[in-house]
């Protein structure tokens, strides 16, 4: 897709629904992981598939840790320090997906039970 389609696309009425933070979160986390699923067991050229999965979930284990981290985040102290948690487990994790000492499933059942905590509520008409 080239920019001016982008931009039409972006700019176009949608007259769809709009998704609360929640629901976005929802999404990112469904999206993730569908794509470490699909490339769970890359080999050869796919590799590089998961490696980027691999590297977007970090990316969102990362964002959210920072989120988390920060003094004014209105969650309770035990969920922020536990979602904390998970974004150290998941980079940690990671690299050994990526040095083929580690399977890619304990990601994706974190990244579910993530996505079913936050469930379909969010989105509004």
């Amino acid at each position: 897709m080239n920019s001016t389609q982008l931009a039409q696309q972006a700019y176009a009425p949608s007259g769809g629904a709009i998704r609360t933070g929640r629901a976005n979160e929802y999404l990112v986390f469904t999206q993730i992981t569908a794509r470490l699923a699909k490339f769970r067991d890359a080999r050869g050229s796919d590799f590089r598939h998961l490696a980027s999965a691999l590297y977007d979930n970090r990316r969102l284990w990362t964002l959210l840790a920072a989120e988390v981290a920060e003094a004014n985040n209105a969650l309770p102290d035990d969920l922020r320090a536990r979602i904390f948690y998970l974004a150290e487990f998941t980079q940690h994790h990671s690299r050994l997906v990526l040095s083929g000492k580690a399977g890619v499933d304990p990601l994706i059942e974190i990244n579910s039970a993530v996505a079913d905590g936050l469930g379909d509520g969010g989105t509004r008409r």
